[in-house]
């Protein structure tokens, strides 16, 4: 029996109303576009960090060691040629005999990653796949693609044990379909017509695929719980699950008006939210958009219930701070040119070499901790640093990267280059022993307080796009009630 056996999601904290990014552009009646907000990743923040995040809270109380293989889905790798899925899995600190694969070029590719993971657990040729999804796409000032990309990440945990939602079947068609494209040197998104994406993209596409799933395995549209597939627009989102024959309250809503339109990653987050309000018995079809469409129909198990303490999509969804301000989300995107001043020019990457020897202790947040006195540190230490141990050689592997903390203490730095002044760092303290000074992210210097709890997140430390070099390292952020 193959399935899911865990799932979780990332959305960043910051959200931009759309009214902010209508008023900088002069429009004068917003209300006639598109109203909500959408997710915004923070300046240190990209496909890789949020892809790291989404598959932490899908691992939350499981044994890492017991992962084969890692799929990792996105349109929007800083990298051309250096394997995404390699970095995440050295920040989930996976044992390097695992399988790792990108998969790209389509924003289909986060059902191709999942349907891969089942095919290699079915195979036999791995027994515990984690597929995730995660995209941070850029449109330019004053278009639609501006106003309707959000970014967000999902992650799913397949496996032939302890299995929540059992893939029971799928049905794909692939078409050479050229709607939205980039380019080898674009930046921003390209797009043809709406009519065209719209009439022949997403409103026949998508039922085909359904129909074809359904037909294959004669079963009714009404015989699921959910049925879960984006689309663009509203009006032909709710007219492709009319056309299909589901009621209303089958289809399940999209995040356009909260987080927008996430790319690969948009299927599998609201897959999560489906399954975030499954019932044991539910039937659950998932379909994606892209090249043509995937669908695949899950039917939910009584293990459901063992996984709901993540804090997915609706966890994140309440955890949220508004970026009022439309140059800084510019600048946050990376849209606008930045003065960076003296302090801000060079940037001293760390050195390749350096970092794959370092490489547990950097991207894993590994230290080690002393087998004599019990004491944890971070970096990983030959001697112990407590006083009244000194031992030498002694010491054993810890990972910090799961371990709560609190802020000893802090300070807001004005003269050092930020993209969202000023740059806030200080020490935290690990429960269970440990301390160290790290960068504090999705907060501002008043907000924040000696003592408050905190906890570890995976971020973009700096980016040399000269070099094509792009460095992560760990951040601490506020843990908000």
């Amino acid at each position: 029996m193959v399935g899911i056996t865990s799932y979780g999601a990332y959305i960043p904290r910051y959200r931009i109303n759309r009214n902010t990014i209508y008023s900088a552009m002069g429009w004068l009646n917003p209300a006639t576009l598109m109203p909500g907000e959408k997710a915004v990743a923070n300046c240190d923040e990209d496909n890789i960090s949020m892809a790291v995040a989404a598959s932490l809270d899908c691992l939350n109380g499981l044994e890492r060691e017991k992962i084969e293989g890692l799929y990792l889905a996105t349109t929007t790798s800083p990298y051309r040629e250096r394997q995404a899925a390699g970095i995440v899995a050295t920040a989930l600190d996976l044992r390097p005999e695992i399988r790792t694969a990108d998969f790209t070029d389509s924003i289909k590719a986060g059902t191709t990653a999942l349907l891969a993971a089942c095919d290699a657990i079915k195979g036999g040729s791995a027994k515990r796949v984690i597929a995730c999804a995660a995209d941070s796409r850029l449109g330019k000032a004053g278009s639609a693609q501006e106003e309707i990309y959000g970014d967000g990440a999902a992650a799913l945990l397949l496996g032939d044990s302890g299995v929540i939602a059992t893939l029971e079947g799928s049905y794909s068609v692939s078409y050479d379909f050229t709607d939205h494209w980039r380019g080898e040197e674009d930046k921003f998104d390209r797009t043809w017509e709406d009519r065209w994406i719209r009439d022949v993209g997403y409103t026949k596409f998508i039922p085909e695929a359904i129909s074809g799933l359904l037909k294959k395995y004669e079963l009714s549209i009404k015989d699921f719980a959910k049925v879960v597939y984006p689309a663009l627009y509203v009006r032909e989102h709710a007219a492709i699950g009319k056309g299909l024959g589901a009621d209303p309250g089958q289809i399940q809503q999209q995040m356009l008006a909260t987080v927008g339109d996430s790319g690969v990653a948009s299927p599998l987050m609201m897959l999560v939210a489906a399954l975030e309000d499954a019932k044991p018995g539910d039937k659950i079809l998932l379909a994606s958009y892209g090249n043509g469409s995937d669908a695949m129909f899950f039917q939910v198990t009584q293990e459901i219930d063992k996984v709901r303490d993540r804090r997915g999509i609706k966890g994140h969804l309440a955890l949220k701070r508004e970026l009022t301000s439309y140059e800084k989300y510019a600048a946050f995107r990376g849209t606008i040119p930045i003065e960076k001043g003296i302090r801000g020019d060079e940037i001293a990457f760390t050195q390749l070499s350096n970092l794959w020897r370092e490489r547990r202790a950097v991207l894993a947040l590994y230290g080690s901790k002393c087998k004599r006195c019990g004491t944890p540190q971070y970096p990983p230490q030959r001697i112990c640093v407590r006083p009244d141990c000194g031992a030498i050689d002694e010491m054993e592997d810890y990972r910090f990267s799961d371990k709560k903390g609190h802020l000893f203490t802090y300070t807001g730095d004005s003269l050092a280059f930020s993209t969202s002044p000023p740059a806030i760092y200080g020490m935290i303290d690990f429960e269970g022993g440990g301390r160290y000074n790290f960068d504090l992210t999705d907060c501002d210097l008043d907000s924040i307080k000696v003592g408050m709890p905190v906890e570890m997140s995976f971020r973009r430390k700096y980016a040399d796009p000269a070099r094509g070099i792009y460095g992560y390292f760990w951040k601490a952020v506020p843990v908000q009630a």
